[in-house]
């Protein structure tokens, strides 16, 4: 029996550093040595047993120093990988934590291939004493190559469980189950017999999705507005000078900018950039239908964090300006 071809794109990160000794948890990004895709991969032999691997190298990069460029490429390099092997069961993409759940949600926005695609990472280098990165890797491979991973959307696989990429977040700056889905929990696990899943996402995801990004060297200028007591509009106003197409306002809980963000964010809506209201707590809706936020002209976040409401704005902007439309795929997404 044949075993499924998988593509392992490899981008650097923890998963793949290299520290000075085996208790290095925290200062390996300064050696600079992080290894290559088939390095990596080659720390991993357990993988032959499993799938059929296709390395596919990309670069590597900082987590940290990730963006849209970056996200734009990876979504390009998917898309050509996917369309060269028709074989291929599935798609595992290695990245840094930093930003992780921004490049998954990202993906899971744009990608428009049948196959699964799995996120992975780790919290420890590969050099570490109790390095977590070659059973994340190997089980990214297990659930890319699972045929219930098909429509449920780009997932993320660290300490041993599955999460959506539109609801989890890192919640922790070191410890192994730092990837959390607070709302709605985790969809399955990767355990030692087998995968299992438990739930579906119910929101549009990968690759039922309106998003075409052929073409586009950048996205939108959406920036992001932390709230905090006694913030005024300085931030709001350079924003927009800077040229921001669209503010998503991290507000106090549950969902509020402060007294004097308020009043420069209803001065952008009037000059046409989009605003869309979060909150910073990290768990819970915003209620879209408040009055509040109607009368402002904001849009509600739901429940998103801020990066991810900032992701979701500027793709959006990439196919319309109009507020109830924009409304429309906040509801969905």
């Amino acid at each position: 029996m044949s075993l499924p071809r998988i593509a392992v794109i490899g981008t650097g990160g923890t998963i793949s550093g290299v520290g000075a000794d085996r208790l290095d948890l925290y200062e390996y990004g300064t050696s600079g040595r992080f290894m290559k895709v088939d390095e990596l991969l080659a720390t991993v032999p357990e993988l032959s047993r499993i799938a059929e691997i296709v390395q596919v190298p990309y670069m590597n990069v900082a987590s940290t120093a990730f963006g849209p460029t970056h996200w734009l490429a990876i979504l390009k390099l998917i898309h050509q990988t996917a369309k060269a092997d028709p074989t291929l069961a599935g798609i595992v993409v290695t990245h840094g934590t930093a930003t992780l759940e921004e490049t998954a949600y990202f993906l899971n926005l744009a990608v428009r291939v049948d196959v699964p695609v799995v996120i992975c990472g780790a919290m420890r280098p590969s050099s570490a004493l109790g390095a977590d990165g070659g059973m994340n890797l190997l089980n990214a491979v297990r659930v890319a190559a699972c045929p219930q991973s098909r429509g449920m959307g780009v997932l993320v696989m660290l300490n041993d469980e599955i999460n959506a990429a539109r609801d989890v977040a890192k919640v922790s700056n070191y410890r192994l189950n730092t990837f959390v889905s607070r709302d709605v929990g985790v969809l399955g696990s990767a355990d030692g017999d087998m995968v299992e899943f438990y739930r579906k996402p119910l929101r549009r995801g990968a690759p039922d999705v309106e998003f075409a990004m052929d073409g586009l060297a950048d996205l939108p200028r959406v920036d992001i507005i932390p709230a905090y007591a006694g913030a005024d509009a300085v931030l709001v106003e350079a924003a927009v000078a800077a040229g921001a197409k669209g503010l998503v306002s991290a507000g106090l809980p549950s969902g509020s900018p402060s007294p004097a963000q308020l009043g420069a964010l209803e001065a952008a809506v009037k000059r046409g950039v989009i605003v869309v209201q979060s909150s910073r707590s990290g768990s819970g809706r915003v209620i879209d239908t408040k009055v509040s936020l109607r009368k402002s002209g904001f849009l509600g976040g739901d429940s998103l964090t801020p990066v991810k409401a900032r992701i979701l704005l500027m793709l959006a902007l990439t196919r319309t300006s109009d507020p109830e439309e924009i409304r429309r795929m906040f509801k969905e997404y």
